[in-house]
């Protein structure tokens, strides 16, 4: 029995979670279920350009498993595009990391995760915001 996976480090959460072929109905695609880590592995290596070793350190695992899991994101990427299946990102085993933050409107510093669509300011409401650290 294999044993559970570690808990993966996720600096943001996604901001789009389902992503399916236009003019297709939802209820007609298969649908290709992607974890938060996989995305969090695509955005370092490929979006960020960062090296193996530099994303497997902000995800807090070794190189090896990053590769095996920037691997399995690329695939099911691929079988998701080229079959024309929907690709749904969620579950996994993650932890969203903390972050300095500060409301460019009003000023409040806090510490909390970051989501670009979800993060406020708990002063004033506002998604003016960025991070200090």
């Amino acid at each position: 029995m294999p044993r559970p996976p570690k808990c993966r480090r996720v600096e943001q959460f996604p901001m789009v979670t389902c992503f399916k072929p236009a003019g297709i109905p939802s209820t007609e695609l298969d649908e290709v279920v992607i974890s938060v880590e996989e995305i969090e592995a695509i955005r370092l290596r490929d979006l960020l350009e960062l090296e193996h070793e530099e994303c497997a350190e902000k995800m807090l695992v070794s190189r090896p498993t990053f590769h095996r899991i920037l691997a399995s994101a690329r695939k099911k990427i691929a079988f998701a595009l080229i079959n024309g299946s929907a690709l749904k990102v969620t579950g996994g085993s993650f932890k969203l990391a903390q972050h300095k933050l500060e409301c460019r409107r009003c000023g409040h510093q806090w510490v909390g995760t970051v989501c670009c669509r979800r993060t406020v300011c708990p002063a004033c409401a506002q998604k003016d915001w960025q991070i200090t650290e």
